[in-house]
């Protein structure tokens, strides 16, 4: 594979003359350069006005790599053949070097240009290119390859350095600028004699040089370059072969796409996500122009405008900026109904809110840019939990929220710079145990996870925020704008047509399971637990009637009932004789859910074995199951008329590794989240379900 490195522009505000002056110093050894061993020059010519001068060295660089790779080559150094072609009256300087050592078994090309600054003739501009492409190498062309890169990437560094060395060493000695070149008056004499045969060996010129060998690679200077202290500027720092990449994937966009090409503030979030790889962050890149193409999303922010219901309910809003000066973002979720928002203005409309939260967020970020003189590309997230419940753990809220979180690592990667939780309840670490695997390992390395009031004080939110724009929701003196949620009414719903229409209620649908409870018939679920510290989750509307939920634990497995044999999620699948206490026993209290209501929870188990969820009918007090039916009371039921009740549910199962792993991924975050993980595992063996009125 060939490697390539593009530089940016590197401008030096010298005049080229003296640049030049500079660059000569360079020769026949430079000691500021360690492994330049020294040059020797092996032609040289001269057009007949002095315009041009042409010189062909041989240079000597010290091969820096493992003692054994140089034995096995049997070199200390390798040869560079190098050819510089100066012309004064264009103040242009075109180098070309190729390697002549090892040349059948590795290609190494470059092309260089010094030129004058298109805006400015007194700066000269330097822009450099390389090629590497490694055929064979003994059998060590990775290590040669990435020792290579390593060493040009250095030297490419130490190069500016080393002419802006001789340019001080100059201007300490007194030549601070040296006349451009005119041309020299020709005596007619002279002009007869240049006119005579010359030897064919001669490489003297006329005019601007047309030399052998392919000319040099070198596009001119203009508007679509970028130079090197725009980058440092407006981006940031970056070494030269993340300059290299960044050069290259937009010279790439300039020749391909169609559209508006992003700005490279969003190109370097890309090749950041893919760890500076050119080829993935192509791929991204061309996956996510594609997507926003196709959705219109480059006219969000002019054409959306969030329902009023969004704006009243959505508990989210921007806050001034965090203390390194990225934007802040205040996201109270633990007092946002998402199932209602979610009934209310349905899926896509809250995805394209997130889209232009995150619209809004690069906008601010360039305004923070100018605003404070130095780069700022990602923004900060505070999100607050308090009243973060099983409500939250709806499965269609759950799925609707790791889609969201798909769609924004595809198509904003790096633009968080720091996501800071607060107040995180029990629950949180089930809610982590879902979402986590969706999340980018980048991403989730800028987590900060706060339990309780660990926030305060500090190692808390006064490392991340100035004091004077902590919310006062949080303890700190800033009033805060952000709306602060609550349950959305059940009269602003979408209807059921209309739910249809967004498609929403098939997808419900193809969530739940529906079940029907008869009067002494309880529907019963078994799941099959291998291990302790694994969750189930579970939730449940109930669509008539009043039921009990309760959750039982076994070691024996339980015989299907006779109406369903073989079944492992349905009816009746406990035996009569079965004695509470002995067979098995209950390891949640019983939960009385009225119609009308939704019902999320979780277990953590202490056992494996088999778990029933059981869901029966409610009776009035007094009269409350205190064991499961047995199979005679079945058979009466389902021949009796009565009442029955229809729910509709989902259940899962974490399993222990997983919920381990995540716990331990909360841990490794700079937080206090370690006290929350005590807590949470301690309790394993009782519920965090909480029955709420179905939003």
């Amino acid at each position: 594979m060939v490697q390539k490195y593009q530089s940016p522009v590197r401008i030096y505000k010298y005049p080229f003359e003296l640049v030049m002056a500079a660059y000569e110093k360079r020769f026949p050894t430079c000691p500021q350069i360690p492994v330049f061993l020294g040059s020797e020059v092996l032609r040289e010519s001269r057009s007949a006005d002095g315009a041009v001068h042409v010189v062909e060295r041989s240079c000597r660089l010290r091969v820096e790599a493992p003692r054994l790779l140089r034995k096995i080559a049997g070199v200390e150094h390798v040869v560079f053949v190098q050819r510089n072609v100066l012309n004064w009256r264009e103040r242009t300087l075109l180098i070309e070097a190729h390697n002549e050592t090892f040349a059948n078994r590795v290609v190494v090309n470059e092309n260089c240009s010094y030129t004058v600054h298109p805006e400015n003739e007194e700066w000269t501009c330097f822009e450099q290119s390389a090629s590497l492409d490694i055929r064979s190498f003994f059998g060590f062309e990775s290590a040669l390859e990435k020792i290579a890169m390593k060493q040009y990437t250095a030297n490419v560094k130490r190069g500016k350095e080393v002419i802006e060395h001789y340019l001080n060493e100059l201007i300490s000695q007194g030549t601070s600028h040296i006349p451009r070149w005119t041309p020299a008056p020709v005596r007619e004499e002279d002009a007869r004699s240049q006119a005579g045969p010359r030897d064919p060996g001669s490489l003297e010129v006329d005019g601007p040089i047309g030399a052998p060998g392919p000319a040099p690679e070198v596009v001119v200077t203009d508007g679509d370059k970028l130079d090197a202290d725009y980058i440092e500027r407006c981006l940031g720092h970056l070494t030269p072969m993340q300059e290299s990449c960044l050069i290259q994937l937009r010279h790439w966009l300039q020749e391909t796409h169609k559209g508006k090409i992003p700005k490279d503030e969003h190109i370097l979030r890309f090749l950041r996500a893919r760890d500076f790889h050119l080829d993935k962050a192509r791929e991204m890149l061309r996956l996510s122009l594609s997507w926003r193409k196709q959705h219109q999303v480059d006219f969000l922010l002019q054409t959306w405008r969030p329902p009023a219901l969004l704006e009243e309910f959505y508990a989210g809003g921007w806050h001034y900026q965090d203390i390194d000066g990225r934007p802040l973002y205040i996201l109270r979720l633990g007092h946002m109904d998402t199932k209602g928002l979610m009934k209310a203005v349905g899926e896509e409309a809250l995805l394209k809110h997130v889209l232009s939260v995150n619209e809004e967020g690069q906008k601010r970020c360039e305004g923070n840019t100018k605003q404070f003189g130095r780069p700022i590309s990602s923004w900060t997230c505070l999100v607050d939990l308090e009243g973060l419940n099983m409500r939250h753990l709806w499965r269609p809220g759950v799925k609707a929220l790791l889609r969201m979180i798909e769609v924004v690592e595809d198509n904003y990667p790096e633009t968080l710079g720091r996501l800071l939780i607060v107040r995180a309840p029990r629950v949180f670490p089930v809610l982590w145990t879902l979402i986590s695997p969706f999340i980018n390992e980048n991403t989730r390395q800028k987590f900060l996870i706060y339990s309780g009031s660990n926030y305060q004080g500090p190692g808390g939110l006064v490392d991340y925020l100035d004091k004077e724009v902590i919310p006062d929701f949080l303890g700190g003196e800033c009033v805060c704008n952000v709306p602060e949620g609550g349950l959305v009414p059940k009269s602003l719903y979408l209807t059921e047509e209309e739910q249809e229409h967004t498609d929403q209620l098939r997808q419900w649908r193809e969530t739940y399971q529906s079940a029907s409870v008869l009067r002494g018939a309880p529907h019963e679920v078994a799941v099959e637990i291998l291990e302790g510290e694994s969750v189930i989750t579970w939730d449940f509307d109930i669509l008539r009637g009043d039921v009990v939920f309760s959750l039982y634990h076994s070691k024996q497995v339980p015989k299907p009932g006779p109406q369903e044999p073989g079944a492992r999620a349905g009816g009746q699948l406990t035996d009569k004789g079965w004695v509470l206490g002995v067979d098995y026993s209950r390891v949640e209290a019983p939960l009385v859910c009225r119609e009308g209501e939704s019902i999320q929870g979780s277990h953590v188990t202490r056992w494996p074995g088999t778990y029933l969820l059981q869901w029966q009918m409610h009776s009035p007090p007094g009269n409350v199951a205190c064991s499961i039916p047995g199979v005679e009371d079945v058979l009466t039921a389902l021949h009796s008329p009565g009442p029955k009740c229809k729910l509709l549910y989902y259940y899962e199962v974490l399993a222990s590794e997983d919920f381990r792993g995540s716990m331990s991924s909360l841990e490794s975050c700079t937080s206090g989240f370690s006290q929350l993980s005590v807590t949470t595992s301690s309790s394993s063996g009782q519920s965090h379900s909480s029955p709420l009125v179905s939003r």
